[in-house]
């Protein structure tokens, strides 16, 4: 027997795929947009849509962007010399916290993991050694996550990196084993970034 309309049902399966939420604060999610004014709802609906149609990957860095490049890689003043690969988008905004680091970034939109089926043609890899193999670029800082898939993804970098040539280095310990870049502090991740080593 069903209790609720099968559109609030509906409603409540698509907030529960998105991550992090589970089955009751989707339906919170749920019952508040449907006690929202019908302006507020189709505001809602639309920065979805708006977000899906003009947001893409940066051609150079692989960041999110709606420009042609993002604003990291169109900024003349960073060092494109040097360049931080991250994990994930959010990293780059969480390096950027710091507003310490005047290089520019490639994110790999994820990690190696067996475990999850991902490997390295599953990620951004291939762009990354196309960037640094066409030269201008004088140190790799990896900055992935200090866990095991992290590390291992660092490491397997460093190696098809070392022919070409470049300082690869890897951001020093201050960042907790096992914790998420995204959520590391400004001084954390400053120091992180001051103390990097070369791997």
């Amino acid at each position: 027997m069903r209790y609720f309309p099968a559109a609030l049902e509906r409603l409540t399966e698509q907030f529960a795929k998105l991550p992090g939420i589970g089955g009751k604060t989707a339906q919170r999610l749920a019952f508040h947009l449907l006690s929202v004014p019908q302006e507020e709802a189709e505001e809602f609906a639309n920065a979805i849509l708006d977000a899906k149609k003009t947001v893409h990957l940066c051609p150079c860095c692989r960041n999110l962007t709606d420009r042609d490049l993002c604003p990291i890689c169109d900024d003349e003043s960073r060092d494109h010399g040097l360049i931080c690969v991250v994990a994930d988008p959010k990293d780059v905004i969480a390096m950027e916290r710091a507003r310490e680091f005047t290089g520019v970034y490639h994110v790999l939109h994820g990690v190696i993991s067996p475990l999850n089926h991902i490997g390295p043609d599953d990620i951004c890899i291939r762009e990354l050694l196309t960037r640094v193999g066409q030269g201008g670029v004088r140190e790799v800082i990896m900055a992935t996550n200090p866990d095991t898939e992290g590390e291992a993804t660092a490491m397997y970098i460093s190696r098809l990196l070392r022919p070409m040539e470049v300082r690869v280095t890897r951001l020093a310990y201050g960042v907790p084993v096992g914790s998420q870049l995204e959520y590391a502090d400004e001084v954390t991740l400053l120091r992180a970034l001051e103390g990097r080593r070369d791997i």
